[in-house]
């Protein structure tokens, strides 16, 4: 049975992409971002264990909600936030929205972290850069970090970027 570190699971939040959301909130990050919002994340020690079939029921809890991966990095899990994405597309309607600091670019050169790009809907890609930090941006702290719609840009082999609820594809 796959199991998780989670540090943290927020319910009916609005932060963390359009609408209520449950916040799934992943212990472990590599990026070490300076100015990082939570840097007690970077440390995988500081999860809770939770088995895909334990969070799956909280999502499902959450009837209205739909689903954020964020943390730490998501992708430092990636077997089981891919277990629990695939099971979340199979067993309910709701739209998984996923924040990583790795870019959609890093992330297709790796066998291992590509596998859970065609379960998520949109990626929220890139580190977060203190200098570059913009508090007029929705749904993401720093100016080079994309809002990426995922299934439009692995269907159409190029990054397609969301912004205030208009598609377009990235120059």
């Amino acid at each position: 049975m796959t199991k998780l570190s989670i540090l943290d699971i927020i319910h009916d939040t609005t932060v963390d992409g359009p609408g209520f959301r449950t916040s799934i909130y992943a212990a472990g990050c590599i990026h070490e971002c300076s100015g990082c919002h939570n840097p007690h994340s970077w440390n995988m020690a500081n999860g809770r264990s939770y088995s895909v079939d334990e969070l799956l029921g909280i999502i499902k809890e959450d009837e209205f909600s739909n689903v954020t991966f964020t943390g730490g990095d998501p992708f430092m899990q990636v077997d089981g936030f891919t277990e629990l994405a695939r099971r979340i597309r199979k067993e309910t309607s709701k739209k998984i929205w996923c924040y990583t600091g790795f870019t959609y670019e890093q992330i297709l050169r790796s066998n291992k972290l590509v596998q859970m790009l065609p379960f998520i809907d949109v990626l929220v890609d890139g580190k977060y850069i203190d200098s570059l930090r913009n508090t007029d941006l929705q749904f993401r702290g720093s100016s080079n970090q994309r809002i990426i719609d995922m299934q439009k840009s692995l269907s159409g082999d190029r990054v397609i970027l969301r912004r205030e609820n208009i598609f377009f594809i990235e120059q």
